[in-house]
């Protein structure tokens, strides 16, 4: 076959193998300022795999990484370490001519349909771009491949001339997937494809994947925030947070039964059209932390609900409890803020600064309940170092009396039921493992 002709496996005869498989994959950002400082981890150490003509959704909060992922898999972010071996070739050490040649296999459609096409370029020169770029036969069969393709994306021929400000956002994005399509891939990125379309434009935008996928045979990695989306058209899903997979099955399995603390929390958000049902929301405290300072242990042990707590405190009243996390998140937040010039100096003078506020913090955490006098006890002495300029060593100590297991050590991705589930829980472990009842109590109202 000749270089210039797309090369294209029987869609149904290699259906279910390994298409794209992920390994340890990382995707840091420095931070470029005269002073250097922690990268941004965007993407911190993702393994999975996608299978030959399924649909992977990618869910998560904004902000966890779940586009830097899907651009780091097509090669537009450069990883920082880990492998994306597609067909067993790793993309990550391909650049040049190579890289140009296995880019004809990888293709994504962008979120906001208007950004995402030049408004200078007509509909057909943005669609025969991908064509000219790879040289792909002749001129004139160039123009008839993208009327073709216009279309299969339900438009028609002579759009081809027009420009992409004439068209509605449902149009435009259907632009896009002709544009993904031109060079026949195996793999597409769908990076949010209907969140920026009204209701009865996502339908038809997703029926037309669907049939895509089916003509075609294509793969698709589907990031989006719509969960009612993600469980129609998926057939696994993967949930992000803070650049990690936390968990990963199939779709129906992971919506009805999730297994992970975060997902629970994530799927409680979902809203239920019945009045009278009484599935109770999960709010979790705080907000995630900065990707530049993650957790050292559980990504998501800043804002667990089912944290696992030390054994002499297991008993212990869940909203003092609570009170004590946030008395030692707060302190972690300080030493992550940025002292201004003028704190420094009025620091080296011995006079008070903005980080001796804690005994304000302390009245306001603690001065409402009923403390154990050992615990109060422990909660003055982090005081006394903070206010003594001694953050760290307060750090530190409340870590020894109150830290766990999801504080210190990362969690593996452990394996949940017998269809290929995984969960990055400390939770799935021998020794922490709960009964289901005691598990889900833990989550919707603690103790």
């Amino acid at each position: 076959m000749s270089e210039q002709t797309p090369v294209r496996d029987e869609p149904t005869a290699r259906r279910g193998e390994t298409l794209v498989e992920v390994r340890n994959l990382k995707k840091y950002y420095d931070d470029g300022g005269l002073f250097g400082g922690d990268p941004v981890k965007a993407v911190d150490g993702v393994s999975f795999e996608i299978r030959r003509g399924e649909t992977v959704g990618l869910v998560g909060e904004s902000g966890c990484g779940k586009t830097t992922l899907g651009r780091t898999l097509v090669q537009l972010e450069k990883a920082t370490a880990g492998e994306v071996l597609f067909d067993g070739r790793d993309a990550t050490t391909l650049s040049g001519d190579e890289l140009k040649s296995w880019r004809r296999n990888t293709q994504m459609v962008f979120q906001d349909p208007q950004s995402s096409l030049n408004d200078r370029l007509t509909v057909g020169q943005i669609i025969r771009e991908p064509l000219d770029v790879h040289e792909w036969k002749t001129p004139p069969e160039r123009r008839e491949r993208v009327r073709d393709l216009l279309e299969t994306v339900g438009l028609r021929p002579e759009h081809y001339y027009r420009y992409p400000h004439q068209f509605s956002g449902g149009q435009r994005q259907r632009v896009g997937i002709a544009r993904a399509l031109a060079l026949e891939p195996d793999f597409i990125v769908l990076d949010e494809p209907v969140s920026a379309l009204d209701v009865s434009v996502q339908a038809k935008i997703l029926n037309l994947l669907d049939d895509l996928q089916a003509e075609f045979g294509l793969t698709y990695l589907f990031i989006a925030h719509d969960l009612s989306v993600v469980r129609h058209i998926c057939d696994r899903v993967a949930v992000m947070y803070l650049g990690n997979v936390m968990e990963l099955g199939p779709t129906e399995e992971l919506f009805d039964d999730p297994s992970n603390p975060y997902t629970h929390a994530l799927l409680s958000a979902i809203p239920e059209p019945d009045p009278t049902s009484d599935r109770e929301r999960i709010t979790l405290r705080g907000t995630p932390p900065s990707p530049r300072d993650p957790p050292s242990g559980c990504p998501f042990s800043t804002r667990c609900p089912a944290k696992i707590r030390p054994e002499k405190y297991r008993d212990l009243d869940a909203d003092l409890w609570e009170r004590i996390e946030v008395f030692r998140e707060v302190l972690r937040e300080r030493s992550r803020a940025e002292r201004s010039l003028t704190d420094r100096a009025r620091e080296l003078l011995g006079r008070d600064v903005r980080y001796t506020d804690i005994d304000e913090v302390r009245v306001e955490l603690f001065d409402d309940v009923d403390i154990p006098p050992g615990i109060r006890a422990h909660v003055d002495e982090a005081a006394m170092y903070v206010r003594e300029n001694r953050e760290e060593e307060a750090r530190r100590y409340l870590s020894e009396e109150f830290g766990s297991v999801c504080d210190a050590d990362r969690p593996e991705q452990h394996p949940v039921g017998d269809a290929g589930r995984t969960s990055l829980c400390h939770r799935h472990a021998d020794e922490h493992d709960e009964p289901a009842t005691v598990f889900r109590r833990r989550l919707t109202r603690p103790e």
